[in-house]
């Protein structure tokens, strides 16, 4: 799969991280090489920090682990979908996914 991803500039790759039962969106993350290898060989969610710059396992300061359950690339190789069992909240802030309370004001659309 590696050698198959898109990668910034940077050598990282987007992951959005989805609760595997309910398809809730819960954040967005980077991982590098690095990261995806933590995470497909360990059964839990790692990534790279752009701020820090460094890797950070979800869940090991504040034990709202990430359990993976799959994993997949998109068509283009530019994004991760990683399927997790979140325990507690995803978001840094403490709340369930980093988009509650955040809707954006948008004209809806109405499909035929």
């Amino acid at each position: 799969m590696a050698d198959a991803l898109k990668r910034d500039s940077t050598g990282l790759v987007a992951a959005i991280v989805q609760q595997f039962d309910t398809h809730e969106v819960l954040m967005l993350g980077w991982m590098d090489d690095e990261a995806l290898h933590r995470t497909m060989t360990s059964g839990r969610v790692t990534f790279f920090s752009r701020s820090r710059q460094e890797y950070w396992r979800k869940g090991d300061t504040s034990g709202h682990v990430q359990w993976v359950k799959s994993l997949a690339m998109d068509c283009d190789g530019d994004a991760l979908l990683v399927r997790v069992d979140q325990v507690g909240a995803a978001c840094h802030t403490g709340t369930r996914t980093c988009f509650d309370g955040r809707e954006l004001d948008a004209v809806v659309g109405h499909g035929g």
